[in-house]
């Protein structure tokens, strides 16, 4: 029971992250309440077996009278009815980030994964290795770890792992997210420009970084891509210790002896050897980043790799969702041209035999634009075909600032690999069954759920 009982609301409860630290505060004794536009399990059924009422839809009625202090979510806006219930009645209100620090976050070891790639991956390997030496971590991922069973928990633990993500933090707020999560250890898995829809420029993006390393304390340290120009440029000067890693000769943690099998991939950290069953040179790195905090951490060697051994890997991250007639239907949440590019690598180096057909879904607000039209030809080009439908908001962007799919396309083909622009799903699998046959893989990559296609291709091969 908590010494000083109060009322929380969350407005935008049913989100993984927002359920879990309502939970959270449920379990130390305070009275909980939410409310969501999307009230359906699981969540809902957690939270409700939790003993924390729920309202299903927004209206400024559902925050009680008693609410010592109201939580609202990253996807509540102006013209949400509670979050202007919260202004006009002065109510004390906070982001989720926020009540993290304030509650959860102070006086642990934070260990905080930043960069623009690579982040659930490296947090969930982390979080992995922790739990399985038996240090019952807290953690915040946005992805569903297979060997955790959730996205986020919360324990008395003197360790937290949390994706740190560079996305803003509400309305009212608009600095990233991770600059809330007192990093003890912070690690820069790379930095590239995205969030078009947030950020202006890559300057804008490395000066946000820049800023989650200028509250990494002195007893702390930052784990960098020392392979990375812009990782290597925003901690220049920084004033928290600084360990580069890589592959690169200058890396303070180098990796050696890179092998990929089909079962994952082995390299050298450190003078110490190390498996992972993840494919390609990107996972690599994640796993040496991971490695090199858990080691930081003072975990042994065996304990990471009795760890690593034993890793599930994330839904939708490189994960097989069927093999029918010998082809394999692969998901992964790629929507950047380098994300989609390393997961057709990886694809290729895991499953050398047959075809690899690329079928992406420009959906993320940046990939929707032209602004990495050309980079997203060439990563594409990269399988032996791919496949694109519309951008599925255009309504959103200028015509003249949109993706041109077919242009993609058309770099697709002119790189010498086979490419189509289909205007659906249904088009896409009338496209791609004649096309494919067995030991070929297909990689859907999408951050939604386009459509229900992976079911759709099983189904229909």
């Amino acid at each position: 029971m908590a010494e000083s009982t109060k009322h929380f609301h969350f407005v935008g409860i049913c989100g993984t992250a927002m359920g879990s630290v309502a939970a959270a505060m449920k379990r130390r004794g305070h009275t909980v309440t939410g409310s969501d536009a999307n009230v359906y399990p699981p969540m809902s059924t957690f939270l409700l077996e939790q003993g924390v009422e729920i309202v299903s839809g927004y209206a400024a009625k559902n925050i009680p009278a008693t609410a010592d202090q109201v939580i609202i979510g990253n996807a509540i806006s102006r013209g949400n009815d509670e979050a202007e219930a919260v202004l006009e009645r002065k109510l004390l209100y906070v982001s989720l980030p926020e009540i993290l620090k304030t509650e959860f976050l102070r006086g642990k070891s934070n260990y905080v994964v930043a960069g623009t790639h690579g982040k659930t991956t490296t947090t969930s390997l982390l979080a992995w290795i922790f739990e399985h030496a038996g240090r019952e971590p807290s953690f915040m991922i946005g992805g569903l770890p297979k060997n955790l069973g959730v996205g986020a928990r919360f324990t008395e633990s003197a360790y937290t792992v949390l994706e740190g993500d560079e996305y803003d933090t509400a309305f009212f707020d608009k600095r990233s997210k991770f600059l809330h999560y007192l990093p003890e250890v912070a690690i820069i898995n790379n930095i590239e420009f995205d969030h078009a829809d947030i950020y202006d420029s890559l300057d804008a993006i490395k000066l946000t970084f820049r800023r989650l390393l200028n509250i990494v304390p002195r007893n702390g340290m930052a784990f960098v891509n020392g392979d990375d120009p812009n990782c290597l440029a925003v901690a220049d000067g920084a004033p928290a210790p600084i360990s580069t890693v890589g592959l690169g000769e200058g890396c303070d943690r180098r990796i050696t002896d890179v092998h990929y099998e089909e079962s994952g991939s082995r390299f050298t950290l450190a003078g110490e050897t190390y498996e992972v069953p993840m494919a390609g040179e990107f996972n690599v790195r994640n796993a040496a980043m991971a490695v090199s905090a858990a080691r930081h951490a003072g975990l042994s060697p065996e304990e990471v790799q009795a760890a690593l051994t034993t890793f599930e890997g994330i839904a939708r991250r490189q994960e097989v969702r069927g093999i029918v007639r010998g082809v394999r239907v692969i998901d992964d949440f790629g929507h950047h041209p380098t994300a989609i590019g390393q997961a057709v690598q990886a694809m290729r180096r895991q499953y050398p035999q047959g075809k690899i057909w690329a079928v992406f879904e420009p959906r993320s607000n940046t990939s929707q634009q032209n602004i990495f039209q050309k980079e997203l030809g060439e990563a594409l080009a990269e399988a032996d075909g791919a496949i694109i439908p519309p951008i599925s908001a255009p309504e959103k962007f200028r015509p003249e600032d949109r993706l041109d799919p077919e242009a993609v396309i058309a770099a697709v083909r002119a790189a010498g690999k086979e490419g189509y622009y289909e205007p659906d799903v249904d088009a896409i699998i009338a496209r791609l069954k004649p096309l494919v046959h067995e030991g070929d893989t297909i990689v859907v990559l999408s951050n939604g759920g386009f459509g229900g296609i992976h079911e759709r291709l099983l189904n229909e091969l």
